[in-house]
């Protein structure tokens, strides 16, 4: 069997808050690609997960905390590519997400979180290099959509 058709689907989250004007960043620790860089929240579809919502609410339970509230536009979302130095290749949706409360409680695959002002984000290191591009993306796409969007609490 060919393994030239194995990829990962990785759902990354990206928390906003305060009127969209900041974004949640949380500092990777022990990741061979990004070992103390600020991402997005994020983690593998698995096939225990029933469907992406039940996904996307699995990995923010595990990465950020069950008593974080928030609110996902589950119907659009930018897509990236990324190839790992381990050779994996990765799908990556981006999921726009408003905090709604909670006390973010990181687990052990992060050393910190900031909430980073959006104006700020070029200037923010060390970061991921497509942060800046995915919240632009975001903003545009909620402000696009904001008549008929529809908005998922998880």
């Amino acid at each position: 069997m060919s393994h030239t058709l194995l990829f990962q689907y990785c759902q990354k989250i990206v928390v906003f808050r305060d009127n969209d004007s900041e974004v949640l960043l949380c500092k990777r620790k022990w990741e061979q690609d990004y070992d103390g860089i600020y991402s997005f929240i994020w983690g593998k579809m698995e096939t225990t997960d029933e469907n992406i919502i039940e996904g996307i609410r699995r990995e923010k339970n595990e990465e950020v905390g069950e008593s974080v509230q928030l609110e996902i536009l589950s119907d659009y979302h930018p897509v990236t590519f990324f190839r790992k130095k381990d050779g994996n290749s990765m799908i990556l949706p981006h999921y726009y997400a408003k905090y709604i409360g909670g006390e973010i409680m990181l687990n052990d695959e992060y050393s910190d979180y900031k909430r980073v002002k959006v104006h700020e984000l070029d200037a923010f290191e060390p970061k991921i290099h497509t942060i800046p591009e995915m919240v632009d993306k975001l903003l545009h796409l909620k402000h696009r959509l904001w008549e008929t969007a529809i908005y998922i609490k998880i």
